[in-house]
């Protein structure tokens, strides 16, 4: 069975930093495009960003310069590198996978992922 667990969420200063990491068990991501969404209780889910296959990614204006999405083959996991962090960006990060290239177009929605983890907690104070 496919599993994604999420760690690395916390408490951190605006300005700071966090890494997220997305434990992949049950497939080789190779094949799969990967994604962080956040949702924030009462708001509607986002897509952060994703990577396919081949390290292709994208990511929503807000965070672009400050977040790194990326692969990590040793460990068949996918990371989050969070920096410079702000105070909208607290939220529940949830890893998600499937199977297939990414679409980068209008359809792009990392939250409509057919597998997701379970989430970790980020807040920025």
């Amino acid at each position: 069975d496919v599993q994604l667990v999420e760690s690395g969420g916390g408490s951190a200063q605006a300005g700071g930093s966090l890494r997220l990491s997305c434990a992949i068990s049950g497939i080789n991501y190779d094949g799969y495009c990967m994604g962080w969404f956040r949702q924030v209780p009462g708001k509607e889910r986002e897509g952060v960003a994703s990577i396919d296959s081949a390290g292709s990614t994208h990511y929503i204006d807000s965070v672009k310069g400050r977040f790194t999405i990326s692969h990590d083959d040793a460990q068949n996991t996918v990371i989050l590198q969070m920096n410079n962090l702000k105070l909208e960006d607290t939220a529940m990060y949830y890893c998600a996978a499937e199977y297939g290239p990414c679409d980068y177009g209008g359809g792009w929605a990392p939250y409509n992922y057919n597998r997701k983890g379970q989430g970790t907690q980020v807040t920025v104070s």
